[in-house]
C-alpha cells in the first residue's frame, strides 16, 4: 500500500541517517578533543575517577615542588656544616700547635678569632629562602605525599631536624628539679702518697638497690644491686675483689662481720687514688680514715668538696635527657650551665659541662669526661692545685630550659695559656663531632628526600598514564569509524533521497 500521507520508508531512512550523524558527532569529537570521555555526559562515572586523579596529579605536582625547595634548603644546611666542619678542623690544628711552649699564642689566638668570626657568619648566611636549619632547634616539616583512602586524604611530612650551630649558652629552666638525673656527688679522696692504710665504711642500708664502684688507681670494682645484700656481703665482695687484681703491694683485709674494708698499701697508695662512688638506693660508701685520720671532706647526695688532687664523678647514668633539660655544677662560688637539646645523652651533658667549667678559667682546675665500665659516662673534675685545700661542690638540674648552641663553648676557645690551649683540644675535637653529626643529619634527610621525589615523579607520571588509559582516545578506531561513517552518511543521505522520490512516483497513476 502506497500513502502520500505516510512515507514509511523515508521515516526509517531518515533515523538511520540521525543515527549515523550522531555517531559522526562523537567520533569527530573524539578526534577534536583527543578524548573518548571529555564530559560527565560521556561516562559519568569514568569522568569522575579521572577527575579524582586529575587533581591527584596537580598534587603531587605541588610536592614535587616542595621536595625540590626542601632538598635545596638541606644542601645550604649540610653544605655549611661541613664547611664549619673543616673550620673547626683547621681551629683543631692552631690548637695542637698551642700545646708546645716555644710557639707564638698570641698569633695562633689571632687565627683562631678569625675562623670563628667565620664560622658565625656561615651560620648566619645558611639560609635558603628565609629557612636556616643550623640556627634555632624547632623542627621543619615538608610535604612529602598525598595518602587517599576510605577515610578521606591525608599528608605525609618529612621532618628534618633544625642542627643548631650557634654558641649561645641557652637559658637555663626553672621548673621540674631533675635531681633524679644527677648522680650522687661521693668524696673521692686521694689516699696519700705517704699513708698506706685507707679506711672505707659502708652504711647500713637497702643494698637490694644501690649499686656502688669502688676505684684504686684506675682500677675499677663494681658491685651490682642485689637483693638480701648487707653491709658484710658487700664488703666481703669489695674484699674479694680487690685482692683477685693483683695489684702490687695493696691487699684488703678480711672484713668479717663488721662491713668494714681495710685497704694497705706498700707502694702508699702512689699513684692509687681510691675513690667510691655510690648510684641509686640510699646506702653509702665512704672513705672514713686515712692512717687514722679522717679525710677532708663529706659523703652526700647533693655536695662534697673535693680535696687537693682529688677526682669528683658529678653525672652519669643512662636517665633520659629531654630538650630544655639543664645541669649545673657550682664549684668555688661560680655556677657553670649546661642546657641539653633534643636527642642528646648524658655524655653530650657531661662534656657539656666540661666546657662550660673549663670556659671559668679556674685555676688548677682539670676536666675530663671518663666512660664508666657500665657503658655510662661522668664528670671528673680535678682540684690539682688551685691553691686552697678544698672546693666546695654542688650539682643540681632542672627541665624547661631552651638548648645551647651545637658549638657553645667555642667563643671561650683561648689557647694564649699553656692550660686553655690543653682544655681547649678535647673540647674543640667535641665541637668537631657535633659538626660531623650535624652534616649527616642533614645528608641522611636530603637522601631521603630526593628518593621520595623521584618516587613521587614515578607516581605522577603513572597516575598520568592511568588517566590516559580511562579517558583518551583511540585514534587509529577513531579514524577508522570517521571514514566508515562518512561512508554511511552519504549511503544514508541517497536512501532518503530515494524514499523522499516515492510519492512523486503516485503521480503516474492519475496520467
Amino acid at each position: 500500500m502506497s500513502s502520500i500521507l505516510t512515507n514509511t520508508s523515508a521515516m526509517v531512512a531518515l533515523q538511520t541517517l540521525k543515527s549515523i550523524n550522531s555517531g559522526l558527532s562523537k567520533v569527530q569529537s573524539e578526534i577534536s578533543t583527543g578524548k573518548t570521555v571529555s564530559t560527565a555526559r560521556d561516562n559519568a562515572a569514568v569522568w569522575s575517577i579521572s577527575k579524582v586523579m586529575e587533581s591527584d596529579v596537580q598534587g603531587f605536582k605541588g610536592i614535587s615542588d616542595s621536595l625540590a625547595l626542601g632538598s635545596s634548603t638541606l644542601t645550604v644546611a649540610r653544605e655549611a656544616s661541613e664547611k664549619i666542619q673543616g673550620l673547626l678542623t683547621n681551629i683543631k690544628t692552631k690548637v695542637v700547635s698551642a700545646q708546645s711552649e716555644n710557639v707564638p699564642r698570641e698569633k695562633l689566638q689571632t687565627d683562631i678569632d678569625a675562623l670563628k668570626n667565620q664560622i658565625s657568619g656561615i651560620v648566619s648566611a645558611a639560609q635558603f629562602g628565609g629557612l636556616n636549619l643550623i640556627s634555632g632547634s624547632d623542627d621543619v616539616k615538608f610535604l612529602a605525599s598525598l595518602n587517599r583512602s576510605d577515610a578521606g586524604i591525608s599528608v605525609t611530612d618529612i621532618n628534618v631536624a633544625r642542627q643548631d650551630l650557634g654558641t649561645a649558652a641557652g637559658i637555663y629552666g626553672g621548673t621540674t628539679s631533675l635531681n633524679a638525673n644527677v648522680v650522687r656527688v661521693d668524696n673521692a679522696t686521694d689516699v696519700s702518697a705517704t699513708g698506706n692504710t685507707a679506711v672505707v665504711t659502708l652504711g647500713a642500708a637497702n643494698w637490694a638497690t644501690s649499686s656502688a664502684q669502688l676505684t684504686i688507681g684506675g682500677t675499677v670494682v663494681t658491685y651490682t644491686a642485689t637483693a638480701g645484700a648487707t653491709d658484710n656481703s658487700v664488703a666481703l665482695h669489695f674484699a674479694s675483689a680487690i685482692n683477685a687484681l693483683g695489684l702490687t703491694g695493696v691487699s684488703v683485709a678480711d672484713p668479717g662481720s663488721t662491713g668494714v674494708l681495710t685497704i694497705t698499701s706498700t707502694r702508699g697508695f702512689e699513684g692509687l687514688a681510691v675513690k667510691t662512688e655510690i648510684t641509686g638506693g640510699t646506702a653509702t660508701m665512704s672513705i672514713t680514715a686515712v692512717n687514722g685520720a679522717a679525710p677532708s671532706g663529706t659523703n652526700t647526695s647533693s655536695a662534697s668538696t673535693i680535696s687537693q688532687r682529688a677526682e669528683q664523678l658529678l653525672f652519669s647514668g643512662s636517665a633520659a635527657v629531654n630538650d630544655g633539660d639543664g645541669y649545673r655544677v657550682a664549684i668555688g662560688g661560680q655556677s657553670f650551665s649546661y642546657i641539653a637539646g633534643k636527642n642528646e645523652t648524658m655524655e653530650d651533658v657531661a662534656r657539656g659541662l666540661k666546657i662550660a667549667v673549663d670556659a671559668g678559667n679556674l685555676k688548677g682546675i682539670a676536666t675530663r669526661v671518663v666512660e664508666q665500665p657500665n657503658g655510662q659516662w661522668a664528670l671528673s673534675i680535678d682540684n690539682n692545685g688551685s691553691g686552697s685545700s678544698t672546693l666546695s661542690l654542688n650539682a643540681v638540674g632542672n627541665a624547661g630550659g631552651k638548648a645551647s648552641g651545637g658549638l657553645f663553648g667555642l667563643d671561650s676557645i683561648d689557647v694564649t695559656t699553656a692550660d686553655g690551649a690543653r682544655k681547649a683540644l678535647e673540647n674543640v675535637e667535641t665541637l668537631i663531632n657535633r659538626s660531623i653529626n650535624a652534616a649527616a643529619e642533614f645528608g641522611s634527610a636530603q637522601g631521603r628526600m630526593d628518593i621520595q621525589r623521584g618516587f613521587v615523579t614515578a607516581l605522577t607520571d603513572a597516575l598520568t598514564s592511568g588517566i590516559g588509559t580511562l579517558i583518551d582516545a583511540d585514534m587509529e578506531e577513531a579514524s577508522a569509524r570517521l571514514q566508515a561513517l562518512q561512508v554511511q552518511q552519504q549511503l544514508g543521505i541517497q536512501a532518503l533521497s530515494i524514499a523522499n522520490q516515492q510519492p512523486q512516483n503516485l503521480l503516474a497513476l492519475f496520467r
